[in-house]
């Protein structure tokens, strides 16, 4: 009997008649960054792995447990792409193109991790993103936002979602308000796995993204940055 081979666990064929969909989104994008002057760059899938390891940082959960990572015949550590902004960022920089200069870039592709596949999330997945770099004040950062709005008033979909900013204030608010995440939770250490006392100690921030059921409570109850800008 013949074996039958089917898509690798956490990988889908797009079928003809989603197509349509993805060219139509695809062509809006590229409308839009154009309006907003922005150029396009194609990166590579692959990348060396510690491109990601320095950039996003060793004790995320990104580079710890969903990075597609393997060694090529030459030895070196290569990885899958993750996600879009370091391999622009090492492209702009080998080709020169933030020396003394302003570039608006934006980028769009498959993008991998290996997490566990769930309802509506893959292995492979597809991310378009946008890049500023050389501008200063909060211009930009406006302008992101009403780019994203723009999109969604062309999809039609803003009677279904909210926008919302976000303030992760400034070094000095963080660095008080990490120190009181570790002061409130130090308490609770017995109830902490391995890997959330190495975030506590390493990068406090990151017990806030814990799926550990047991801490909800903790979470829900845990300081708030408001509390520290200044």
């Amino acid at each position: 009997m013949a074996k039958t081979y089917q898509a690798v666990r956490g990988m889908r064929d797009i079928l003809p008649d989603q197509s349509r969909s993805w060219v139509y989104l695809e062509q809006l994008i590229t409308q839009l960054v154009d309006q907003f002057g922005y150029d396009q760059i194609r990166l590579p899938i692959i990348e060396s792995t510690q491109l990601f390891t320095r950039s996003i940082g060793e004790e995320t959960d990104i580079v710890g447990k969903e990075m597609y990572t393997f060694e090529d015949r030459n030895g070196d550590s290569l990885t899958l792409r993750p996600e879009g902004t370091a391999p622009c960022m090492r492209a702009g920089i080998e080709n020169g193109l933030f020396h003394n200069q302003r570039q608006k870039l934006w980028y769009i592709g498959p993008m991998f991790r290996h997490e566990r596949p769930q309802q509506g999330r893959y292995r492979q997945f597809d991310q378009w993103g946008v890049e500023a770099v050389g501008f200063q004040g909060p211009q930009i950062e406006a302008e992101l936002v009403q780019m994203t709005w723009c999109l969604w008033q062309k999809l039609g979909v803003t009677d279904s979602v909210r926008l919302e900013i976000n303030n992760l204030g400034c070094d000095k608010a963080r660095n008080a308000y990490k120190m009181s995440l570790v002061s409130y939770f130090e308490p609770y250490m017995d109830q902490l796995t391995e890997a959330e006392q190495t975030r506590l100690r390493d990068n406090p921030l990151r017990i806030l993204d814990s799926k550990n059921p047991k801490l909800k409570p903790l979470i829900e109850n845990a300081p708030t940055l408001d509390d520290y800008w200044s």
